[in-house]
């Protein structure tokens, strides 16, 4: 399902607001490599289910941190397509497919609500499909070629590996 997390954002910073909560605003990723435990949106998509948890837990801070879709993200994918080494129907599907990502540019792309626990950090993520399908977009791209822009078969990963 693709969700509108322009909406849903604002919701989640009203219901913030109106709940008691701190709400600290954090960068997109500033979680990554602190110990984590990711809430389940895919079967639970209800922030409010979280925020009670977080509530009942005795949290007084929630992070909250959002992103927008902008032109650099297709811009650093165009930028290895430049350097790497393609049949002209391969650089053409993939400019197709990089072209049908730029309707969403200034959309948010991803929603996190955070609270520490612990020492753990709780986390509740949630992306729209389509930002999900430009990661393995990216991931795909990243897979077929070295840093150099080479085509680098061994390491393919035919486009099955995610950064979710």
């Amino acid at each position: 399902m693709d969700l509108n997390l322009d909406t849903l954002k604002q919701e989640i910073l009203d219901y913030l607001a109106a709940s008691g909560f701190a709400l600290f605003r954090s960068s997109p990723g500033a979680l990554d490599g602190f110990p984590m435990v990711i809430w389940d949106t895919e079967h639970y998509p209800d922030y409010q289910m979280f925020l009670d948890v977080a509530s009942k837990c005795g949290a007084k801070v929630i992070l909250f941190a959002s992103r927008e879709f902008d032109s650099t993200d297709i811009e650093e994918i165009e930028s290895q397509l430049e350097d790497a080494d393609l049949s002209r129907e391969e650089q053409r599907e993939y400019e197709s497919r990089l072209r049908d990502f730029r309707s969403y540019l200034g959309q948010t792309c991803s929603i996190e609500l955070a609270f520490d626990h612990n020492q753990r950090f709780y986390v509740y993520e949630v992306q729209p499909d389509w930002f999900g399908e430009y990661i393995d977009l990216e991931d795909e791209i990243s897979a077929r070629f070295s840093d150099d822009g080479e085509m680098d078969e061994d390491d393919s990963l035919g486009g099955f590996f995610s950064k979710n």
